[in-house]
């Protein structure tokens, strides 16, 4: 993610938009992630070194959580408990990845570069809706 398209993304005035457009941008590039995996688990398991089967599953898991931060993002006003849900579970993916990968996974040379990457972009998206939904809570404090 380049830094000119998130201070496009948090160009505003409004937290409270900043976080729906964080929450969109999470939404689209976890759903983006989830189908290429529904629909390439076997390619894509065999280029990363995880079992296609995982990928499957992980992909399946990851468009159902798309689509529900695709509906808060939806939202005018995304509830602050969601959000935090949201926040969390973008927290713990990170982690898990990298137990995962430093556990039990025997990644290829892709897998051991992707996990890593993808699980740094998903800590970077909950660090944004963090602090976007802090600023949203210091606005309706006024």
């Amino acid at each position: 993610m380049s830094q000119a398209l998130l201070a496009g993304l948090s160009r505003t005035t409004e937290p409270r938009t900043a976080l729906r457009r964080f929450l969109a941008l999470d939404a689209v590039v976890t759903g983006a992630n989830g189908l290429a995996y529904v629909a390439a688990s076997g390619p894509l398991g065999r280029l990363l070194g995880v079992d296609p089967a995982l990928v499957l599953g992980l992909g399946a898991f990851l468009t159902a959580f798309a689509a529900g931060v695709g509906a808060l993002a939806a939202r005018a006003r995304p509830s602050g408990a969601a959000v935090k849900l949201v926040v969390d579970a973008n927290a713990v993916w990170a982690v898990l990845s990298v137990v995962a990968l430093a556990a039990w996974l025997e990644p290829t040379t892709a897998g051991a570069v992707w996990i890593p990457m993808q699980a740094a972009t998903v800590a970077g998206f909950a660090a944004l809706q963090w602090s976007a939904l802090r600023a949203t809570a210091g606005t309706t404090a006024r």
